[in-house]
């Protein structure tokens, strides 16, 4: 009998659902846990005094010490700091990497890898969202990838270089690609992740290139211990190998980009890590690539000791809208029809939320290849249909319809038709024309990097997005443009509705609840009080307290509460950042606040104030046993920091 229970004991073990979220007060990882859950089980901060927390500390990032110019490096500051065993580890904007200590803010130590003497990185310049951690119990260290394109091991408890590792703690990503890379065009912004002893990680490529070929966005696995290369998997699948016969006209010998440049995710008991990857040259014309081209837009779940694929999912069918896969997945344990499953949830910028068995890449809930509108571009060949999840239903608005143009009063709404009618509109996946295309959602989403939250102990997946669609056109090239693509677009990032208001129907941004036991949403709501000071809409009755904000957050989810920071405006960030001019005002900050929400029901319990807007995404700790809320603020026209918050 003794040998039966102790048998069934370990069926039990083995057949467990991991705990998820960030365990003992730490926060190990970007998001918490492998799984990027974004959750901890602390529940200090209740609803009943989170409006008490105030500012424990402020730790000003190294960057203030060296900054060239006011404007426009570094950009904002959207790092996460992680919490290991009494010490807070972060990065900063120009990738250099700080230990801290947790109850006063002053520093430890610091790193400097120097990339700022590098140059400008591509895309968005100089930003970083964080760094790994990895321990095999005799020593800990710290990976970071930078804006130079280098992988780099630290001594966790001194911030030097492991000279055992790579080249003298080194790692040039550079180099042992397909092919040679400019590394003007090729960084890391996002954490690496770590599973089984290998530190993978991925890269963000130059977003508007000049010609088809550009660098390849292959994601690749490094030894821990000794930086050797583990392997590397071909994101655009070379001749033999599963997927090449979507990319038609041997393209997939020159397309590049098709990169994991948001954060990924892991399962230690599985031994998999589970990539985003994005689109391929280039997001808005793909004349030059035809087919389905895998593994564009798509959700990897690879060995992590070997690299090798074990099931995959495309979004996207022949990307046109730079629908890059942004977010980490979010691994969770779920119970549908009485089944428990394990699941990764995978938000878009689309607005959708797939769900599937993590182990074995099937859909939890159907998804449906439903058409889509054709391109009328010439030599373009659209995808005829897209995958559509039948549950949950999507988070966001999506495609553009006159019904949903802003109808506050009858003037706003006939402006509104005037301005949608210079531009070609329709459904999801209506795609860039010659004339202009508004897109619904736009480049920055539905979701983003922020990712989401889940709370294991109700089911509920939390997301936030915005809606905000943009403008592209696609023509041909003109003679002094050097470039072999048969078009290029032009983008309008913000598309403005009558009098400078939005173009459509509020909420501009909103946070959902997902119950993922169930397919269903449990509840949505605006997040923001939004443009309610609008002269066009004074005499406007009956106006929604909150209109949302179209303005991207990050979510922490705790036992007690969900937290939400108050981002900058990101229309003034992207016209500071593309014209090189700041905003006439030049303060980007607006009541900045930590917002706090009831899980249950969505309802707004405080708005706790800030020195500055929140850029990172938050996360909590417990030290000498008081829990602290800290996240990443200002960065670009204001002092990047960090912020510790606690109860008095």
């Amino acid at each position: 009998m003794r040998r039966v229970l102790v048998f069934l004991v370990l069926v039990s073990v083995g057949l467990a659902f991991g705990q998820q979220g960030a365990r003992d007060g730490q926060w190990r990882h970007y998001a918490g846990d492998p799984g990027s859950t974004k959750y901890s089980a602390l529940d200090q901060i209740t609803k009943d005094n989170v409006a008490k927390l105030a500012v424990a500390w402020r730790w000003t990032s190294p960057d203030e010490e060296v900054r060239i110019f006011k404007f426009p490096v570094p950009f904002v500051y959207e790092a996460t700091p992680l919490y290991v065993d009494g010490t807070l580890y972060t990065s900063t904007s120009f990738c250099q990497v700080a230990a801290i200590d947790p109850a006063t803010g002053k520093t430890r130590w610091k790193y400097d890898p120097g990339t700022r003497n590098k140059g400008t990185p591509t895309n968005l310049g100089f930003v970083h969202r964080g760094v790994a951690h990895w321990s095999d119990g005799k020593e800990a260290r710290l990976f970071l990838g930078t804006g130079d394109g280098l992988l780099i091991a630290l001594d966790a408890k001194t911030g030097k270089p492991c000279p055992d590792f790579g080249d003298a703690g080194r790692v040039d990503l550079t180099k042992g690609l397909r092919r040679p890379v400019d590394p003007k065009h090729y960084a890391v912004t996002s954490a690496p992740v770590v599973c089984r002893d290998v530190v993978v990680v991925g890269s963000s490529i130059v977003d508007f290139p000049m010609t088809k070929e550009s660098p390849p966005g292959d994601v690749r696995g490094f030894d821990a211990r000794s930086g050797k290369p583990a392997w590397t998997f071909h994101s655009v699948p070379q001749k033999g190998e599963v997927g090449n016969e979507t990319w038609e006209n041997d393209s997939w010998r020159y397309t590049g980009n098709t990169n994991a440049w948001a954060p990924m995710s892991a399962d230690d008991d599985l031994g998999y890590v589970y990539v985003p990857f994005g689109t391929p040259t280039n997001d808005w014309y793909g004349g030059h690539r035809h087919g389905d081209n895998l593994f564009a837009d798509s959700l990897v779940c690879l060995e992590a000791k070997t690299g090798k694929r074990v099931w995959h999912f495309q979004f996207v069918h022949h990307g046109l809208w730079d629908y890059d896969t942004p977010a980490a997945p979010t691994l969770v344990d779920i119970t549908v029809d009485g089944k428990r499953i394990k699941a990764v949830a995978q938000v878009t910028k689309q607005g959708f939320c797939f769900v599937f068995d993590r182990v074995t890449g099937k859909p939890v809930w159907p998804i449906e290849e439903r058409p889509v509108p054709a391109s009328k571009v010439p030599g373009e060949k659209a995808s005829p249909t897209q995958p559509f999840p039948t549950k949950p239903p999507p988070f966001e608005r999506q495609g553009v319809r006159e019904d949903d143009l802003i109808d506050f009063t009858p003037e706003l709404r006939k402006q509104a038709v005037e301005i949608l009618k210079g531009s070609d509109h329709g459904p999801l996946f209506t795609p860039p024309s010659e004339k202009g295309t508004i897109n619904l959602p736009g480049w920055e989403g539905g979701a983003n990097w922020q990712g989401a939250a889940f709370d294991p102990e109700t089911g509920r997946l939390f997301v936030s997005s915005i809606t905000s669609p943009i403008r592209v056109a696609v023509t041909k090239p003109d003679e002094k443009q050097k470039t072999d693509f048969a078009y290029l677009a032009t983008l309008k990032f913000k598309v403005e509705g009558p009098e400078g208001l939005p173009l459509f129907k509020p909420p501009y941004g909103r946070i959902t609840a997902i119950d993922l036991n169930k397919g269903e949403h449990a509840w949505q709501v605006p997040n923001g009080v939004g443009p309610r000071d609008h002269p066009a809409l004074k005499e406007v009755k009956d106006l929604p307290a909150r209109l949302g904000e179209p303005d991207r957050t990050a979510l922490l989810c705790t036992k007690t509460l969900l937290f939400a920071g108050q981002a900058p405006r990101a229309g003034k960030l992207i016209h500071a950042l593309r014209s090189g001019v700041p905003p006439a005002d030049t303060s980007i900050t607006y009541k900045p606040s930590l917002r706090a929400f009831d899980k249950a029901t969505g309802e707004l319990v405080a708005e706790v104030p800030l020195p500055d807007n929140v850029v990172g995404a938050p996360m909590t700790y417990l030290h000498d046993g008081k829990q602290y809320v800290a996240f990443a603020v200002g960065g670009l026209l204001n002092a990047a920091e960090l912020v510790a918050l606690r109860l008095p």
